[in-house]
């Protein structure tokens, strides 16, 4: 690390990319990068002095870039094996890495806390971040998703120790890290592409449980379906919302505030207010003060941290919110995920109808799991489909957006619905009293039109 004086990123747009080419540029480096698309994301980086094009092409790649002894080269594995400039690196002698393998040396540098799970890590770790910021412990922070409360996914401290990661388990990226505390939020079926099996998927997470370090501690939630691999000086809690190790009595829903008392053997807290006050945010909570309380966070400074949590974008994020309107979207794309909000929403709205807008997202997200996702969606009053959004992926025959149609419950109110109609199509509906957009995909970039046309009809 050292030696490199630029670092080089193809699919720099990317959020986790994003947030270690803001590491590398706070320490000086010169940072450059290629992406398929201009986003607001890019365009930031940009104002904060990465180098960034938009065409695959190896003659707009800067100078600086070119010298193989100074130069540390970064990938996604979203991007194609045969993309032009990846080739070229590869092929003339550069170091060349996956944004795992760069993130794993980084959190080797300090302490890492890591976050891991199918679902509620990208709360979870900012929880963990915003906890450690706001007292004295400090971290660096490296984010999948935007802090409300901080602008950024990437969060700096030249003194602190820690280092605050989210552990993806997609291409068993978490493999590359080394926790000294981990959190396991959940460990159901996903990303089947790589993994093929339910049971390859949860040894994938067996095996992340053994790279703890020596005298470090896993935080596992109580549903989990493995059994972990522990070194055998590695500390074991457990928590869920109501039993383990960490958990919560007394929860109080209403008036827009969600409040419980924190049981910990390490000292409880009583009313803990949620700065995002959704059900799923409990749990979440649990984890994020239960590793705030291992690092030595005093119990004030967790209740305060607490109710200050803005929240993620795009993590139940609210774009409107009155008494006779709310809007909101959520990044949930897997059928767990779309549950865990539909139950939240239902909680906070239980006399109101809720309009769900699903994006899906990966052809074989939607072939493993159509079943798990029309189950989830019918908790809704209504749902409009969207086309499957593709990202990495190419088409499946006889795969789309009609299979999760077709297995509705009979009483919801559905529809598909073309992406570039869907604008025309809120416009043109009279009852909406609560509405979700749902996805991981390129559904987002409506909601600043959506949220003006709800304003205009509602006043």
């Amino acid at each position: 690390m050292k030696r490199i004086e630029s670092v080089y990123f193809i699919g720099v747009g990317g959020i986790g990319m994003s947030a270690i080419a803001r590491y590398f540029l706070s320490a000086g480096k010169f940072v450059a990068g290629y992406d398929r698309t201009c986003s607001e994301l890019t365009e930031r980086l940009v104002e904060e002095g990465v180098d960034i094009h938009y065409t695959e092409d190896v003659d707009l790649i800067p100078a600086v870039c070119l010298d193989k002894d100074t130069t540390l080269v970064v990938y996604t594995p979203a991007v194609p094996i045969d993309h032009k400039e990846l080739v070229y690196f590869r092929t003339n002698g550069f170091k060349v890495e996956k944004r795992a393998q760069a993130l794993g040396e980084i959190t080797r540098m300090g302490r890492a806390l890591c976050v891991a799970g199918t679902h509620g890590k990208t709360t979870t770790s900012t929880m963990v971040a915003h906890l450690l910021h706001q007292s004295g412990k400090g971290c660096n922070a490296f984010l999948g998703g935007i802090s409300k409360n901080y602008g950024t996914n990437y969060l700096l401290s030249k003194q602190s120790e820690y280092v605050v990661v989210e552990a993806d388990e997609f291409d068993r990226s978490f493999h590359a890290l080394s926790p000294y505390i981990s959190v396991i939020t959940s460990a159901e079926p996903d990303h089947l592409d790589i993994y093929g099996t339910k049971e390859a998927y949860l040894e994938s997470f067996a095996h992340y449980t053994s790279l703890i370090e020596s005298g470090g501690i896993l935080i596992m939630h109580e549903d989990l379906e493995f059994f972990p691999r522990l070194k055998q000086d590695v500390t074991l809690y457990t928590y869920s919302r109501t039993s383990g190790d960490f958990h919560t009595q007394n929860i109080r829903v209403g008036g827009g505030d969600v409040i419980f008392d924190y049981i910990s053997p390490l000292g409880n807290i009583s009313n803990v207010s949620l700065g995002v006050p959704v059900l799923v945010n409990i749990e979440n909570g649990i984890a994020a003060m239960a590793m705030a309380q291992l690092v030595g966070i005093p119990s004030e400074e967790i209740r305060q941290a607490m109710a200050s949590f803005g929240g993620v974008d795009r993590r139940f994020d609210f774009k409107i919110k009155r008494s006779d309107l709310a809007f909101l979207s959520d990044y949930a794309h897997h059928p767990s995920e779309i549950r865990e909000s539909a139950l939240s929403i239902r909680a906070l709205y239980s006399d109101k109808k809720i309009t769900a807008v699903f994006q899906p997202h990966l052809y074989t997200r939607t072939r493993d799991f159509y079943l798990d996702f029309a189950q989830s969606l019918s908790l809704f009053d209504r749902v409009i489909l969207l086309d499957i959004y593709p990202a990495r992926e190419q088409p499946i025959e006889g795969v789309t957006s009609q299979l999760i149609y077709d297995c509705l419950a009979e009483n919801v109110d559905k529809q598909m619905c073309k992406k570039e109609g869907l604008v025309s199509l809120i416009e043109n509906l009279k009852d909406i009293e609560v509405l979700v957009m749902l996805g991981a995909g390129d559904i987002e970039e409506y909601a600043p039109r959506v949220s003006e046309i709800l304003l205009c009809k509602n006043g």
